[in-house]
Protein backbone atom coordinates (compact mmCIF):
# COMPACT_ATOMS: atom_id res chain seq x y z
CA UNK A 1 0.00 0.00 0.00
CA UNK A 2 1.06 3.51 -0.66
CA UNK A 3 1.82 5.65 2.31
CA UNK A 4 -0.38 8.65 3.05
CA UNK A 5 2.56 10.92 2.15
CA UNK A 6 2.93 9.25 -1.25
CA UNK A 7 -0.77 9.58 -1.97
CA UNK A 8 -0.70 13.24 -1.02
CA UNK A 9 2.30 13.89 -3.29
CA UNK A 10 0.43 12.23 -6.19
CA UNK A 11 -2.59 14.46 -5.61
CA UNK A 12 -0.37 17.54 -5.59
CA UNK A 13 1.10 16.53 -8.94
CA UNK A 14 -2.33 15.88 -10.42
CA UNK A 15 -3.87 19.19 -9.40
CA UNK A 16 -2.67 22.40 -7.84
CA UNK A 17 -2.31 26.17 -8.19
CA UNK A 18 0.27 27.76 -10.48
CA UNK A 19 1.19 31.41 -10.68
CA UNK A 20 1.95 32.76 -14.14
CA UNK A 21 4.09 35.89 -13.97
CA UNK A 22 4.16 38.84 -16.38
CA UNK A 23 6.94 41.45 -16.42
CA UNK A 24 5.61 45.01 -16.22
CA UNK A 25 8.83 46.89 -15.55
CA UNK A 26 12.48 46.65 -14.59
CA UNK A 27 15.33 48.65 -13.15
CA UNK A 28 17.96 48.65 -10.42
CA UNK A 29 17.28 48.37 -6.70
CA UNK A 30 18.95 47.50 -3.41
CA UNK A 31 18.29 43.81 -2.81
CA UNK A 32 18.06 43.00 0.89
CA UNK A 33 18.56 39.33 0.05
CA UNK A 34 21.85 39.89 -1.77
CA UNK A 35 22.87 42.92 0.32
CA UNK A 36 23.75 45.08 -2.67
CA UNK A 37 22.55 46.81 -5.83
CA UNK A 38 20.96 44.44 -8.34
CA UNK A 39 18.73 44.51 -11.40
CA UNK A 40 15.07 43.67 -10.83
CA UNK A 41 11.89 42.79 -12.67
CA UNK A 42 8.52 44.09 -11.52
CA UNK A 43 6.02 41.27 -11.87
CA UNK A 44 2.27 40.77 -11.68
CA UNK A 45 0.88 37.26 -11.40
CA UNK A 46 -2.21 35.35 -12.46
CA UNK A 47 -3.12 32.33 -10.35
CA UNK A 48 -4.52 29.33 -12.21
CA UNK A 49 -5.90 25.99 -11.02
CA UNK A 50 -4.02 23.24 -12.84
CA UNK A 51 -4.92 19.64 -13.61
CA UNK A 52 -2.14 17.33 -14.79
CA UNK A 53 0.02 20.44 -15.19
CA UNK A 54 -2.45 22.18 -17.50
CA UNK A 55 -3.71 25.59 -16.28
CA UNK A 56 -7.49 25.67 -16.33
CA UNK A 57 -9.46 27.94 -13.98
CA UNK A 58 -8.50 31.42 -12.91
CA UNK A 59 -7.90 31.91 -9.19
CA UNK A 60 -7.29 35.64 -9.04
CA UNK A 61 -4.19 37.76 -9.27
CA UNK A 62 -1.11 38.26 -7.09
CA UNK A 63 1.47 40.96 -6.81
CA UNK A 64 2.87 43.14 -7.97
CA UNK A 65 6.20 41.93 -6.63
CA UNK A 66 9.83 42.77 -7.27
CA UNK A 67 12.06 39.89 -8.35
CA UNK A 68 15.83 40.15 -7.99
CA UNK A 69 17.65 39.13 -11.17
CA UNK A 70 20.49 37.62 -9.11
CA UNK A 71 18.94 35.69 -6.21
CA UNK A 72 15.40 35.50 -7.73
CA UNK A 73 13.92 36.46 -4.39
CA UNK A 74 10.52 38.15 -4.37
CA UNK A 75 9.99 41.36 -2.40
CA UNK A 76 7.19 43.86 -1.88
CA UNK A 77 7.19 46.92 -4.10
CA UNK A 78 7.99 49.09 -1.06
CA UNK A 79 11.55 47.78 -1.35
CA UNK A 80 11.96 50.18 -4.28
CA UNK A 81 11.63 53.07 -1.81
CA UNK A 82 15.08 52.18 -0.49
CA UNK A 83 17.75 53.93 -2.58
CA UNK A 84 20.47 51.95 -4.26
CA UNK A 85 23.94 52.18 -2.74
CA UNK A 86 25.00 54.50 -5.56
CA UNK A 87 21.97 56.74 -5.12
CA UNK A 88 22.32 56.80 -1.33
CA UNK A 89 25.97 57.84 -1.62
CA UNK A 90 25.01 60.71 -3.94
CA UNK A 91 22.20 61.82 -1.61
CA UNK A 92 24.58 61.82 1.36
CA UNK A 93 27.19 63.86 -0.50
CA UNK A 94 24.59 66.38 -1.64
CA UNK A 95 23.16 66.62 1.87
CA UNK A 96 26.50 67.44 3.51
CA UNK A 97 27.35 69.88 0.70
CA UNK A 98 24.03 71.70 1.12
CA UNK A 99 24.47 71.95 4.90
CA UNK A 100 27.95 73.42 4.43
CA UNK A 101 26.64 75.98 1.95
CA UNK A 102 23.76 76.84 4.26
CA UNK A 103 26.06 77.53 7.20
CA UNK A 104 28.41 79.55 5.01
CA UNK A 105 25.49 81.56 3.62
CA UNK A 106 24.37 82.35 7.18
CA UNK A 107 27.83 83.14 8.56
CA UNK A 108 29.52 84.60 5.54
CA UNK A 109 32.66 83.45 3.76
CA UNK A 110 35.10 86.05 5.08
CA UNK A 111 36.65 83.75 7.68
CA UNK A 112 39.44 81.60 6.31
CA UNK A 113 39.08 79.18 9.22
CA UNK A 114 35.40 78.66 8.47
CA UNK A 115 36.12 78.08 4.78
CA UNK A 116 38.90 75.60 5.60
CA UNK A 117 36.56 73.67 7.90
CA UNK A 118 33.81 73.68 5.28
CA UNK A 119 36.17 72.43 2.57
CA UNK A 120 37.43 69.61 4.79
CA UNK A 121 33.82 68.62 5.57
CA UNK A 122 32.72 68.62 1.94
CA UNK A 123 35.82 66.72 0.83
CA UNK A 124 35.20 64.17 3.56
CA UNK A 125 31.72 63.63 2.09
CA UNK A 126 33.22 62.71 -1.28
CA UNK A 127 33.77 65.95 -3.20
CA UNK A 128 37.53 65.49 -3.39
CA UNK A 129 38.17 68.47 -5.66
CA UNK A 130 36.33 71.04 -3.52
CA UNK A 131 38.21 74.29 -2.86
CA UNK A 132 37.61 77.39 -0.77
CA UNK A 133 37.18 79.45 -3.92
CA UNK A 134 34.49 77.12 -5.24
CA UNK A 135 32.49 77.22 -2.02
CA UNK A 136 32.77 80.99 -1.74
CA UNK A 137 31.64 81.41 -5.35
CA UNK A 138 28.65 79.10 -4.92
CA UNK A 139 27.56 80.94 -1.76
CA UNK A 140 27.87 84.27 -3.57
CA UNK A 141 25.78 83.01 -6.47
CA UNK A 142 23.16 81.62 -4.09
CA UNK A 143 22.97 84.95 -2.29
CA UNK A 144 22.32 86.73 -5.59
CA UNK A 145 19.77 84.15 -6.74
CA UNK A 146 17.67 84.01 -3.56
CA UNK A 147 18.05 87.58 -2.37
CA UNK A 148 20.23 89.32 0.18
CA UNK A 149 19.54 92.09 2.64
CA UNK A 150 19.72 93.24 6.21
CA UNK A 151 17.89 91.69 9.11
CA UNK A 152 15.08 94.24 8.64
CA UNK A 153 14.91 93.89 4.86
CA UNK A 154 12.10 91.70 3.43
CA UNK A 155 14.69 90.28 1.04
CA UNK A 156 16.54 88.78 4.01
CA UNK A 157 13.40 86.92 5.08
CA UNK A 158 13.00 85.63 1.51
CA UNK A 159 16.62 84.50 1.57
CA UNK A 160 16.03 82.56 4.75
CA UNK A 161 12.91 80.90 3.35
CA UNK A 162 14.67 79.90 0.14
CA UNK A 163 17.61 78.47 2.08
CA UNK A 164 15.24 76.46 4.29
CA UNK A 165 13.60 75.01 1.17
CA UNK A 166 17.01 73.97 -0.21
CA UNK A 167 17.90 72.26 3.07
CA UNK A 168 14.61 70.40 3.30
CA UNK A 169 14.82 69.24 -0.33
CA UNK A 170 18.33 67.86 0.20
CA UNK A 171 17.86 66.31 3.65
CA UNK A 172 14.26 65.11 3.99
CA UNK A 173 14.58 62.30 1.38
CA UNK A 174 17.84 61.22 3.01
CA UNK A 175 16.74 61.19 6.66
CA UNK A 176 14.57 58.01 6.63
CA UNK A 177 17.52 55.98 5.37
CA UNK A 178 19.95 57.14 8.07
CA UNK A 179 20.32 55.77 11.57
CA UNK A 180 19.92 58.39 14.35
CA UNK A 181 23.71 58.59 14.71
CA UNK A 182 24.05 59.33 11.00
CA UNK A 183 21.52 62.17 11.14
CA UNK A 184 23.23 63.61 14.20
CA UNK A 185 26.59 63.40 12.43
CA UNK A 186 25.39 65.61 9.56
CA UNK A 187 24.07 68.21 12.01
CA UNK A 188 27.34 68.19 13.95
CA UNK A 189 29.37 68.64 10.79
CA UNK A 190 27.42 71.82 10.13
CA UNK A 191 27.92 72.89 13.75
CA UNK A 192 31.69 72.48 13.49
CA UNK A 193 31.75 74.76 10.43
CA UNK A 194 29.72 77.41 12.26
CA UNK A 195 31.93 77.20 15.37
CA UNK A 196 35.21 77.43 13.48
CA UNK A 197 35.39 81.20 14.00
CA UNK A 198 33.65 81.45 17.38
CA UNK A 199 30.19 81.01 18.92
CA UNK A 200 27.12 80.55 16.75
CA UNK A 201 25.62 83.65 15.25
CA UNK A 202 21.83 83.92 15.36
CA UNK A 203 21.65 83.20 11.62
CA UNK A 204 23.89 80.14 11.96
CA UNK A 205 21.80 78.78 14.82
CA UNK A 206 18.63 79.23 12.78
CA UNK A 207 20.15 77.37 9.82
CA UNK A 208 21.32 74.52 12.03
CA UNK A 209 17.90 74.30 13.69
CA UNK A 210 16.41 73.99 10.20
CA UNK A 211 18.94 71.28 9.42
CA UNK A 212 17.90 69.35 12.53
CA UNK A 213 14.23 69.58 11.57
CA UNK A 214 14.90 68.44 8.00
CA UNK A 215 16.83 65.46 9.39
CA UNK A 216 13.80 64.50 11.51
CA UNK A 217 15.58 65.22 14.78
CA UNK A 218 13.45 66.41 17.69
CA UNK A 219 13.87 70.09 18.53
CA UNK A 220 15.21 69.26 22.00
CA UNK A 221 17.75 66.84 20.52
CA UNK A 222 18.91 69.43 18.02
CA UNK A 223 19.35 72.01 20.79
CA UNK A 224 21.22 69.48 22.95
CA UNK A 225 23.60 68.50 20.14
CA UNK A 226 24.34 72.11 19.22
CA UNK A 227 25.04 72.98 22.85
CA UNK A 228 27.34 69.97 23.25
CA UNK A 229 29.23 70.89 20.08
CA UNK A 230 29.74 74.43 21.38
CA UNK A 231 31.28 73.04 24.60
CA UNK A 232 33.65 70.70 22.76
CA UNK A 233 37.14 72.17 22.20
CA UNK A 234 37.96 72.52 18.52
Amino acid sequence: MRSALGQRATKLRICGIRTMWDTVGDGEFFCTGCGGDRNYRRLTGRRRFTFLGVPLLRRGTVGPVVECAACHGHFGTDTLDHPTTTRFSAMLKDGVHTVALGVLAAGGTTSRTVLETAVATVRGAGFDGCTQEQLATVVEVLSVDIGHGSAFDPAAEACGAALAIELHEALEPLAPHLAPAGRESILLQGARIALADGPYSQAEREVLTTVGGALQLRAEDTARLLAAAARTPS
